[in-house]
């Protein structure tokens, strides 16, 4: 198949929906003699920052001088962009053959009689097949959903590690915290050191479930801190106190008081791993996190007005957003490009991200699960309300109210993010 060919292959699959299980993908990987098991791996999950904190620990690899692969989910604009060796994304050719390649054992598990995989476990086959077929020696890999029942679950990790536990994809994971952090706490395997930043309820089920695996647990605020020092040069200087492991002061490229605690994760996941690793260093790991890129989270468009995109797509994510607004653009006026799919939290997300004095304009992200843009403008309060008909109108909109001196933060989705951040890349010709 051609690239084009294999978009159709993949859109065929995704009728088939989220499809939690092991023996799908458990049976592919058999048939492909498990490419998985030809590399070791870093496995990453969290309700909110794994995806940074993924971007991070690759980066890190990279900078060690170790061949490494990197997997995430969603792309946000094409699908090579979930696939990543050494900070280079794959090739819609590579992405192609990946995916003919990774068919033909779906095609097999299918005459043998088997269900159909989802279109999640076919890419995430393909990936550890590029991954063995190129050679790395590391590959971070980044949940899907979840973790216990997860695609992704199928590997023995290095190092496991959970960002943080609050509440999501209820329908799927539970209604509780205990519940979320039951599947995220089932990524540990036997004797794999586990790093968190887990607080409270979550913590507790992740240190039992460590203690159940005799896996050593490293917590922040037990066994590593971290604290923001300032900015500088357009970044954020962070200290990293990772205890027996060393310490570390660094430039983080990436902004917000949330990356400060997924920088400590990062780091500290990394030197977990440089006791058995003698190449990953503590120079490595600053020169890393300085340069380190995640698009679409709290990344930063200058101009008349500033542009921010994040996708925040839960309560806490916009809780965390807001409060880096405020920290990064004390007293400037904000008006929101906001939209948000129908199955998320959208009063929540709401509650914590808009305030009376913004202005909002609502937009439907690119996805059959979106709100429509005056349902989500109803749920709101704010000095301006109005629905947008497109994503770049909206956009183009939010401008004109924000004016040269405000800001713009496009948020809600990560299905909007990806479309707004090629629309504004294309009208300030970067």
């Amino acid at each position: 198949m051609n690239y084009e060919q294999t978009m159709k292959y993949l859109e065929n699959l995704s009728k088939f929906g989220i499809n939690l299980g092991m023996a799908r993908i458990k049976r592919l990987l058999e048939l492909m003699q498990h490419p998985e098991r030809r590399f070791k791996t870093i496995h990453v999950t969290g309700t909110n920052g794994k995806g940074s904190t993924t971007a991070m620990l690759a980066s890190i690899l990279t900078a060690s001088g170790i061949k490494n692969g990197m997997y995430t989910s969603p792309h946000l604009t094409d699908y090579p962009e979930r696939m990543v060796v050494n900070g280079k994304e794959m090739s819609k050719e590579e992405f192609a053959q990946a995916i003919t390649y990774t068919s033909q054992f779906v095609e097999q598990m299918l005459s043998d009689g088997f269900e159909q995989p989802t279109e999640f476990e076919v890419i995430t086959a393909a990936a550890f097949y590029y991954f063995a077929a190129i050679g790395v020696e590391y590959a971070v890999i980044e949940v899907g959903l979840g973790g216990l029942l997860d695609s992704t679950n199928v590997i023995i990790p290095e190092v496991s590690v959970i960002t943080n536990v609050t509440l999501e994809h209820t329908d799927r994971c539970g209604s509780t915290i205990a519940d979320v952090a039951r599947h995220k706490a089932g990524i540990i395997k036997d004797g794999v050191p586990v790093v968190t930043a887990a607080k409270g309820e979550a913590l507790d089920i992740i240190k039992r479930t460590a203690a159940e695996k005799g896996s050593r647990l490293y917590a922040k605020e037990e066994h590593f801190y971290s604290r923001f020092v300032g900015f500088e040069n357009g970044k954020q200087r962070v200290a990293i106190d990772a205890g027996a492991f060393g310490r570390v002061e660094t430039e983080l490229n990436l902004i917000g008081c949330h990356q400060v605690e997924n920088s400590a994760v990062a780091a500290t996941a990394a030197l977990v791993l440089a006791a058995g690793e003698h190449r990953i260093t503590i120079k490595a790991i600053k020169s890393a996190l300085a340069i380190v890129r995640w698009p679409g989270r709290f990344e930063i468009f200058p101009g008349a007005p500033v542009i921010i995109i994040d996708g925040a797509h839960n309560p806490d994510g916009a809780r965390v957003l807001r409060q880096n607004l405020d920290q990064v653009f004390p007293g400037r006026k904000i008006t929101f490009a906001l939209g948000i799919l129908r199955d998320k939290d959208v009063s929540g997300i709401i509650r914590e991200l808009i305030r009376p004095e913004d202005a909002v304009v609502t937009v439907q992200p690119l996805s059959y699960r979106a709100a429509t843009p005056e349902e989500i403008a109803r749920e709101i309060e704010a000095s301006h309300v109005e629905a947008a008909a497109s994503i770049d109108g909206g956009i183009d909109r939010a401008e004109e109210l924000a004016g040269a001196e405000g800001v713009v933060c496009v948020a809600g989705s990560l299905y909007l993010i990806g479309e707004a951040r090629q629309i504004i890349l294309r009208s300030r010709q970067m």
